[in-house]
C-alpha cells in the first residue's frame, strides 16, 4: 500500500489522523486555557481551587441557558425571550413561596412555568408560521411586562430562606465545589446525551441540516421545533428557580441582559448559526470563557469603560482561533487522504 513501509504508516499520516480526530471543542478549550493562564500570571490566587470552582458556579446561570439555546440554534432559530423567561419563572417561583408553598414545590412550579412559556413560543411560531426570532421579539416584551405586573416592580424575597432548598443550592461540596456548579455540569452531560444519543437529538440535527429533507424523511418538523423551545424554556425555569435559591430573592431586572452572553456562549462554543450541528460541551466552555473574561477584567484592574471592548475582542479572538484550528485540521486530513 502506498505510504506504508513494512506495514507501518508514516508518522506524518498518523499525526494527521490523530489531529483530525481530536474533539471539536479543542480550539475553544485552548482559548479558555490561555485566558486562565493570562489572568493567573497577574493574579496567581486565581488558580486556587475555591476560586476556580467559583468561576464555574458564576458561569452556571448563563451556561445552563446556553445549553438550551444550543438546541434552538441547531434548528436555525434563536430565542430572544430567554432572559425574561428566566426572570418571569423566578418571579413565579418566588411568589409561590411567599404564598406559603414549600420551596421545593416552588422550584417545580418555576420549572413548569418556564416550560409553559417555551411552549407558548413554539406554538405561536408554528401556528403563525413565523420565525422564532420574530415571535420571541414580541414575547420578550410580554414576559417582561407580565413579570413586572406580578412583582409590582419590586424584588420578591421568600419569607423563609433557611430551609433545605436554599441550604442545598447555596452549599459547597467538601467546602470547595458549589452545588450550582455540579448541577450545571450534570445538566450539560444529560443534554449532551440527549443531543447525540436519542431520537429527538437526531431529529433536531437533521432538521437543522436540511429542513426539506427532514420533512420528506418523515421527521415531525413542527413538533421538533416546538420541543426545542420547550427545552430552553424548561432550562430557563430551572435556572431562574435555582438563581432564586442561590440569591434568596429575585429583582425586577435580572435576566434582561442575559440574551447576548447566552448566544455568545453558544457561538464561541462552536455551534454555527447555520444550524445542523451543536456542541453542548462547547457551550459550557463558551460560558466559562465569558466568565473568565468578566473575572479577568476585575482581577487585572481594567477600567469598566474598557470592559465591553475587551469582552468583544476576546470573543472574536476565541472564535478566530477555533476557526483556524478547524481549517488546518481539514487541510491535514485532505493531505493524509491524498497520500494514501
Amino acid at each position: 500500500m502506498d505510504g506504508v513501509v513494512d506495514g507501518v504508516a508514516p508518522t506524518g499520516n498518523l499525526i494527521g489522523r490523530l489531529w483530525a480526530r481530536r474533539p471539536e471543542e479543542s480550539g475553544v478549550l485552548a482559548a479558555l486555557i490561555v485566558l486562565v493562564a493570562i489572568v493567573s500570571v497577574v493574579r496567581p490566587t486565581f488558580l486556587i481551587p475555591v476560586i476556580l470552582f467559583q468561576q464555574v458556579a458564576n458561569a452556571a446561570i448563563i451556561g445552563m441557558l446556553a445549553l438550551g439555546m444550543v438546541f434552538v440554534v441547531v434548528v436555525r432559530d434563536i430565542d430572544l425571550s430567554v432572559g425574561w423567561n428566566f426572570n418571569f419563572s423566578a418571579v413565579i417561583a418566588a411568589t409561590a413561596m411567599t404564598m406559603g408553598l414549600n420551596p421545593w414545590l416552588g422550584l417545580l412550579i418555576g420549572v413548569a412555568f418556564g416550560a409553559l412559556l417555551g411552549l407558548v413560543n413554539g406554538l405561536l411560531a408554528v401556528r403563525l408560521r413565523l420565525p422564532v426570532i420574530v415571535i420571541t421579539l414580541g414575547t420578550m416584551s410580554m414576559f417582561q411586562g407580565l413579570s413586572l405586573v406580578t412583582n409590582g416592580s419590586k424584588a420578591i424575597v421568600p419569607p423563609d430562606t433557611t430551609g433545605s432548598f436554599f441550604t442545598l443550592v447555596q452549599a459547597r461540596l467538601f467546602g470547595v465545589v458549589p452545588s450550582i456548579a455540579i448541577v450545571f455540569l450534570v445538566v450539560a452531560v444529560v443534554l449532551h446525551i440527549v443531543m447525540h444519543h436519542t431520537r429527538f437529538g437526531y431529529q433536531v440535527q437533521a432538521l437543522g441540516s436540511n429542513p426539506v429533507a427532514a420533512r420528506l424523511g418523515g421527521i415531525p418538523v413542527a413538533r421538533t421545533r416546538v420541543l426545542t423551545l420547550v427545552v430552553i424554556g424548561t432550562l430557563a425555569g430551572l435556572t431562574g428557580s435555582l438563581f432564586l435559591g442561590l440569591r434568596g430573592a429575585i429583582d425586577p431586572v435580572t435576566g434582561g441582559e442575559f440574551m447576548l452572553p447566552v448566544v455568545a456562549a453558544v457561538i464561541i462554543g462552536g455551534t454555527p448559526l447555520s444550524g445542523g450541528k451543536g456542541t453542548l460541551i462547547g457551550a459550557v466552555i463558551g460560558a466559562l470563557i465569558i466568565q473568565v473574561i468578566t473575572a479577568g477584567i476585575l482581577f487585572l484592574g481594567v477600567p469598566d469603560t474598557w470592559s465591553t471592548f475587551v469582552t468583544g475582542a476576546v470573543i472574536i479572538l476565541a472564535v478566530s482561533v477555533d476557526q483556524i484550528i478547524k481549517r488546518r485540521s481539514g487541510g491535514r486530513l485532505r493531505d493524509s487522504v491524498d497520500s494514501e
